[in-house]
């Protein structure tokens, strides 16, 4: 495996089993995964939560288990904001998705399973655009595997705000008419989507990114003024780990260039 890029902070997080454990509710609001009860899989995501996510991925790949859940949030980290290859992106985007299809089959209850496959795929879709995506058959897995995921574990913060992203980017590309009819998009539902997520998870900055996104997809230049203000809020929001500085770093990147 080529050596992945670098978390652009490092140090900058210490975590250990210890702290990861205290921790975990507040690292964990977004996907409510389950504290693991085996030392080899909380270590990896202590290299996750540290911004190791080459070393994450490879322990939690070793771990197996629970600890695919942390190699796959690693890979998907790592693709969306530090690798500048964008084939060697959608490769990794395509290999979290055909791991995580496999392991959501074979443990169907598990519910960030399904949500790393929507996670992959829609990043993956958002690689090739949206309107090729969505001929090629993505859309609807991304929104059945988000569905399932919340079906599962209705306090998955972070699946609600990927389908509200979902119905913003569906509308976005093929309109009102034909994402309701053909994927059953709807700008209410994803508006409730995303203000829900954020009822769950208050401080997470994707999210207000996300929201953010999705105001203007779906109501328009007027709601700039309000996607602004949340783009100044997450941008404000303290990390609480390297996945959240990167967010918080995208965040202060968009507003710094207008």
């Amino acid at each position: 495996m080529a050596k992945w890029m670098a978390f652009p902070h490092p140090g900058e997080f210490r975590f250990d089993a210890d702290t990861v454990r205290a921790n975990w509710a507040g690292l964990h609001a977004g996907d409510a995964e389950p504290l693991p009860q085996q030392p080899a899989v909380l270590d990896a995501w202590v290299l996750f939560h540290n911004g190791e996510f080459q070393r994450a991925n490879e322990a939690g790949l070793r771990a197996g288990g629970a600890g695919v859940n942390a190699a796959h949030r690693a890979t998907c980290i790592y693709a969306n904001y530090l690798e500048k290859k964008e084939k060697t992106r959608l490769d990794l985007f395509l290999e979290v998705a055909q791991r995580a299809e496999a392991q959501a089959q074979a443990e169907p209850e598990n519910w960030n399973a399904w949500y790393m496959l929507a996670y992959s795929l829609g990043r993956y879709s958002q690689g090739i655009s949206v309107a090729k995506a969505l001929a090629q058959g993505f859309g609807s897995r991304v929104k059945e595997a988000l569905e399932r995921t919340v079906a599962l574990q209705p306090l998955h913060a972070d699946a609600h705000i990927a389908l509200g992203t979902f119905h913003a980017e569906v509308i976005d590309k093929v309109g009102s008419l034909i994402g309701s009819m053909t994927y059953g998009a709807k700008a209410e539902i994803g508006l409730q989507m995303f203000e829900q997520g954020l009822r769950l998870n208050p401080q997470s900055a994707i999210g207000m990114i996300e929201y953010a996104n999705g105001l203007l997809m779906l109501e328009g230049e007027h709601r700039m003024k309000d996607s602004t203000r949340l783009y100044e809020r997450a941008a404000a929001v303290p990390p609480r780990d390297a996945a959240e500085r990167l967010d918080v770093d995208l965040a202060r990147a968009e507003l710094a260039n207008g």
